[in-house]
């Protein structure tokens, strides 16, 4: 992620999306990221990689990401080029993990927004604007530290550039 803002269209998801619904363990055994990509989410939505443009954002009600710990769902999901995921709350290993490879896990009230709305979503200020309804939804702020990973791509990138926790 090079910057802080996002535009994307919703493609939405409700509760308890758990990781083997992000991606079915029987993929889970490839190094081949494309592939997994090609099977995000087919088993509750199995047009969705027809239907998933590269900048749309993935919106879920509450508990997204739970089940295993596997870390090719978050992987899955960015290689799928999904710019965000906005969900009211998320499975703490999913989140962690997101955060860790540059995937946007973002917590805000997402009953205002529906499936194929166009979204904006300012990760410097803190708020989605849902274009489609003109709302404006508050994000739970994000520490500085998790900020700076993101711009930088994920942990990984960030510790080459900066060796430590420099930004935060």
């Amino acid at each position: 992620m090079s910057d802080l803002l996002l535009k994307g269209k919703a493609h939405k998801f409700g509760d308890d999306v758990n990781t083997d619904y992000i991606i079915a363990g029987k993929y889970t055994k490839t190094l081949n990221l494309s592939d997994l990509a090609a099977h995000l989410f087919e088993d509750i939505d199995p047009e969705f990689s027809k239907k998933m443009k590269r900048g749309n954002m993935v919106v879920a009600g509450k508990n997204f990401g739970c089940g295993s710990s596997r870390e090719q769902a978050p992987i899955a999901i960015k290689e799928s080029g999904v710019s965000a995921v906005l969900s009211k709350s998320f499975a703490r290993i999913f989140f962690r993990n997101a955060i860790n490879i540059g995937l946007p896990a973002l917590v805000c009230d997402t009953d205002e927004i529906d499936d194929g709305d166009e979204l904006e979503v300012d990760l410097e200020r803190g708020f989605v604007l849902n274009i489609s309804k003109d709302i404006k939804i508050p994000m739970e702020k994000m520490p500085d530290i998790m900020k700076a990973i993101l711009k930088e791509g994920g942990l990984v990138p960030y510790l080459k550039k900066y060796g430590d926790f420099a930004a935060g």
